[in-house]
């Protein structure tokens, strides 16, 4: 959730050239990554919850891709781009050792 609302509130602060495709697509990606977990875990049933899980880590690729972008573009400077993607890929670990604990007989 942390992640989702800085790249959402910096991601609004995009230049009006950037705001309306590239901003609205880290908005998207952000939002996915936690809204995939939660939908998960209310299925109250563990395939369904590795599912959504592997739909939020996707999610948070593209994330990672976007956020990339933006700072190639210009758009995030070196520092705002590096912090974000370090946490997304914290993220991403903690996903895939998730989807892993779950999978275990």
């Amino acid at each position: 959730m942390d992640l989702a609302e800085r790249c959402y509130r910096r991601s609004q602060r995009f230049p009006g050239s950037h705001q309306w495709v590239l901003g609205h697509e880290i908005r998207k990606s952000c939002v996915s990554v936690p809204s995939n977990i939660a939908e998960g875990f209310g299925r109250h049933h563990t395939a369904e919850y590795v599912h959504h899980l592997r739909f939020s880590n996707g999610s948070n690729n593209e994330l990672q891709t976007q956020i990339e972008l933006a700072h190639r573009l210009d758009v995030l400077s070196e520092d705002e781009a590096s912090a974000m993607i370090a946490d997304a890929q914290e993220i991403g670990r903690m996903l895939h050792a998730l989807v892993n604990s779950l999978r275990r007989p």
